[in-house]
């Protein structure tokens, strides 16, 4: 779980390390009822591919039959398709997961971010570093990134994250 520093409510709290990072990750993975969304540059390894945060995607997508997760990838490129056990998850349940490339005029965006529903939230403002907010309970803030990501998923191609996860 991520450190309480000064300032951080029950609800708040503020990451600086990559343990931090995971345990804020899998925390606000675990707040989620129906949708998930990920934006990230490459389904960054150190994160998505550890064993605690896929046990809690695991539960949440084959314990609610509705549960979507929803993945907004910026840099493609850098991600290695066969490597990533994110991936190989998300091939073996294509119904609930679906990945995307992020459209070029969205890639400015140098941040990185997991959105339980629309109440909770993990942000990094540099998805470089590990430093970033976990709201836990906050619809307001949840939301105004849940609408960039739902604006930037429905102009991205559905089809170019398929086509690279089937590769």
């Amino acid at each position: 779980m991520p450190i309480p520093r000064p300032g951080a409510t029950a609800s708040r709290s503020i990451t600086a390390t990559l343990d931090e990072a995971r345990a804020a990750t899998e925390q606000v993975t675990a707040r989620a009822r129906r949708l998930l969304a990920i934006y990230t540059p490459d389904l960054e390894p150190a994160i998505y591919d550890d064993p605690r945060f896929l046990e809690t995607l695991r539960k949440l997508v084959l314990t609610r039959g509705y549960a979507r997760v929803r993945v907004l990838l910026a840099d493609p490129a850098r991600v290695i398709y066969d490597a990533s056990k994110f991936v190989r998850l998300a091939r073996r349940i294509t119904s609930h997961i679906d990945i995307r490339n992020i459209r070029a005029d969205y890639r400015s965006n140098h941040s990185a971010f997991v959105i339980a529903d629309d109440r909770a939230l993990y942000y990094r403002a540099q998805a470089a570093g590990w430093h970033g907010i976990v709201e836990t309970d906050d619809p307001a803030v949840a939301r105004r990134y849940l609408a960039w990501f739902e604006e930037a998923w429905l102009a991205s191609d559905p089809q170019a994250g398929a086509r690279q996860q089937q590769q």
